[in-house]
């Protein structure tokens, strides 16, 4: 934009100091360190000689907004790191494709004639215990009994046959356990292998995302164990 001369020297200082000020749009709504001594400097060229400002006021005005101001740089900072750490445990969870992991969910998936690697937890000692596997409409399609297992984790097998020794199709199928405990006949937890397919990187709740084969995503904090595929 151009300036007009009026010829006089005097009124033309004046108009190209008034165009250089700057024009606050009040867009900026927010209050810097800077706003905060121009208000402060005001407040104390404004007050009442005869009443100042006690001290131990000021000074707890400017801790207020000091403990603001940090409180959001701190925020800032942390948003950043969560980002920086979100990334890097992708990057490290990336190594788990093509790996099987172990989930707390008794229900699996198989290729044709892979089957199933599952875990299951006994509180104590069990004299007999009985796997039953079944395919996803609940049919009963292969019981494998196994017998004194020790207290803790048991790994088991199954081989995607069926009772006769026939492979069963493609697909997923759950694994039911049942042994005595404390004297009495009861249904176990069973933890089972997944293959890894892929891996996502999840929102700050819920971190990486594993997407297993067959069965869909798991967080990776929910993982118990890894395997080799």
């Amino acid at each position: 934009m151009s300036t007009i001369s009026t010829g006089n020297a005097y009124l033309d200082s004046l108009r190209v100091a008034e165009e250089k000020v700057k024009v606050d749009d009040g867009s900026n709504q927010m209050l810097d360190q800077e706003d905060f001594l121009k208000l402060l400097t005001e407040q104390l060229s404004m007050q009442d000689p005869s009443k100042p400002v006690d001290n131990d006021q000021m000074i707890s005005q400017m801790a207020s907004f000091s403990t603001v101001e940090g409180i959001s740089q701190m925020t800032n900072q942390f948003e950043s790191l969560n980002s920086v750490m979100t990334s890097s445990q992708a990057l490290q969870a990336s190594t788990l494709v093509g790996q099987k992991v172990l989930i707390p969910a008794n229900t699996g998936h198989q290729a044709s004639g892979e089957g199933i690697d599952a875990v299951i937890s006994l509180p104590e000692p069990s004299p007999g215990v009985s796997v039953a596997v079944q395919s996803s409409t609940g049919e009963l399609i292969k019981t494998i009994n196994l017998a004194n297992l020790p207290a803790g984790n048991n790994e088991i097998s199954w081989d995607g046959t069926d009772e006769s020794g026939n492979l069963v199709e493609a697909g997923n199928y759950t694994i039911k356990a049942t042994g005595k405990v404390d004297g009495e006949v009861q249904e176990l937890a069973v933890s089972t292998y997944s293959h890894v397919a892929s891996v996502s990187l999840g929102n700050s709740a819920n971190g990486v995302i594993l997407n297993l084969r067959g069965l869909g995503n798991i967080s990776l904090n929910e993982v118990l164990a890894v395997s080799e595929g």
